[in-house]
C-alpha cells in the first residue's frame, strides 16, 4: 500500500511565474530552430494571473505535470547503487540540510505549477527511492495536499527511478506496473523502468499514464540511439495493447525522452507526431512539437525540448469526457528557475550544483504540464 501522508487542510493562494505554451493553431517548429527564452518573459514585476488559471479547477479538471528533479538522493548509502557522491562523506558533501533544502525547492516548484491549487498528477524522474518521495510529500509544504505516490525500484546503476505523485481526491489508481527495459543488443545494460499507471479521474474516465526517463545521449547520440528507440517501442507496444482493448483509450505519455519530437525514436517508433500530421488510427499527438520558443533543457548554448507530453486521440479535441484543454502543453519557466548564462548568453536552469559547486538551486530541467478538462456533464 502506498503511504498516505499529510493533513486535511488545503491552502489556497495565487502563485505567479512565467509559462510558455503551445496551441493547435501553431505550426511545428522547424528542426533544430529553438529560440532563447525572451527577456520579456522573465520579469519578476509582471504579476498578471495566468489566463488559464482564471478559476480553480475544482471538480471540472486537473493539471498533470512532469519534472526531472535532477538527483534527488537521500543521505544514506544504498548498497549496490552508485550513490557515493551523494553522501555526507561524498564528494558533493550531501548533508541532511542540503537534502532538506532540495526537497523544499522541489515542493516550491510543484506548488507554483499548480496555480490556484496543487497539480493533481505529477510525474517525476531522478528520484532515488521511496524514502525521498515520502519525505517530499510529508516534510515539505506539499503535506497540505495529501499526495500519495507510486514507485517501483528499478535496476538503474545510479539508483535513480521514475515515480508518480497524485492527489487521491482527483485521481484514483487501480493498476500499475513497471515496464523493464532489457536491451537484446546489450544484455548487461541497466537503466530505469517506465512506469504505467491506470486510474480514474474524478471517478469518471480512466486515464493511462506513462512516466518515462529514456536513456541519455551520454556516450554519443548515434551510439546510444538504439536504446531510446527500444524504449519507444516498449511504450508503443503497451499503447497498442490498451488501444486494442479500447480504441478510445485516454493515454498520456510524459517524461524526459532525451530526444526531440522530430527524432526517429519518437516519430517512427512511438508514432507520436505533430497534431497536424496525425492521419492513421493509433497515431499519437505530440504537443511538444508545437512549442515555439525556449525549451526544457539547455546544453551549451542551445535549448532543447526533451521533456514532452504526448496523448492519444481519446484525449484530443473531439473526444468525449476529459480532453487536453486548448490542445496545449506548457513549459513552466518561472523567473526563480532561471539564472543568467554567463558562458553562452541568455538564461539557463538554476541548478542544485554548478559542476561540483553547491548552488542551492532546483534542477537542470524545467517542468512541463497540461490541463485536462471535462467536455461532458457529470
Amino acid at each position: 500500500m502506498m503511504p498516505h501522508l499529510g493533513f486535511k487542510t488545503l491552502s489556497w493562494g495565487l502563485i505567479f511565474g512565467t509559462i510558455v505554451s503551445c496551441g493547435k493553431s501553431q505550426k511545428p517548429l522547424p528542426t533544430g530552430q529553438r529560440s532563447e527564452w525572451p527577456h520579456s518573459s522573465l520579469r519578476d514585476t509582471d504579476k498578471a494571473l495566468f489566463p488559464w488559471d482564471d478559476q480553480p479547477r475544482g471538480r471540472h479538471g486537473l493539471r498533470v505535470a512532469f519534472y526531472n528533479v535532477e538527483n534527488l538522493f537521500d543521505t544514506e548509502d544504498d548498497p549496490g547503487k552508485k550513490d557515493e557522491e551523494f553522501l555526507p562523506s561524498g564528494m558533493r558533501n550531501w548533508t541532511e540540510s542540503r537534502y532538506q533544502a532540495k526537497l523544499k525547492a522541489i515542493a516550491r516548484v510543484l506548488i507554483a505549477i499548480g496555480g490556484w491549487e496543487a497539480p493533481e498528477i505529477v510525474g517525476l524522474c531522478e528520484v532515488e527511492n521511496r524514502r525521498t518521495l515520502a519525505d517530499l510529500i510529508s516534510r515539505t509544504p506539499l503535506h497540505r495536499f495529501e499526495y500519495d505516490f507510486i514507485h517501483e525500484e528499478s535496476p538503474d546503476q545510479r539508483g535513480v527511478d521514475v515515480a508518480l505523485l497524485y492527489r487521491p481526491d482527483k485521481f484514483r489508481p487501480f493498476h500499475h506496473r513497471a515496464l523493464r527495459l532489457r536491451f537484446p543488443f546489450d544484455t548487461t545494460a541497466r537503466t530505469r523502468d517506465i512506469l504505467l499507471v491506470s486510474g480514474k479521474i474524478l471517478n469518471r474516465d480512466t486515464l493511462h499514464v506513462f512516466v518515462n526517463h529514456w536513456p541519455s545521449k551520454f556516450g554519443g547520440a548515434k551510439e546510444t540511439e538504439p536504446r531510446r528507440r527500444y524504449a519507444a517501442r516498449v511504450v508503443r507496444q503497451a499503447c497498442d495493447s490498451l488501444l486494442r482493448l479500447n480504441s478510445k483509450a485516454k493515454i498520456l505519455i510524459m517524461g524526459d525522452l532525451n530526444d526531440e519530437h522530430f527524432e526517429p525514436s519518437i516519430r517512427e517508433d512511438l508514432r507520436a507526431l505533430p497534431p497536424s500530421e496525425v492521419s492513421q488510427p493509433g497515431d499519437l499527438y505530440n504537443l511538444a512539437a508545437l512549442v515555439r520558443e525556449g525549451g526544457s533543457h539547455k546544453f551549451q548554448q542551445y535549448w532543447h525540448l526533451i521533456d514532452q507530453m504526448i496523448v492519444s486521440a481519446g484525449l484530443w479535441e473531439n473526444a468525449q469526457g476529459f480532453v487536453v484543454k486548448d490542445q496545449r502543453m506548457h513549459i513552466f519557466s518561472a523567473p526563480f528557475l532561471l539564472v543568467p548564462d554567463e558562458n553562452n548568453l541568455g538564461f539557463k536552469p538554476n541548478r542544485t550544483f554548478e559542476g561540483m559547486r553547491y548552488n542551492g538551486g532546483f534542477a537542470d530541467h524545467l517542468p512541463v504540464f497540461l490541463d485536462l478538462v471535462n467536455t461532458t456533464s457529470p
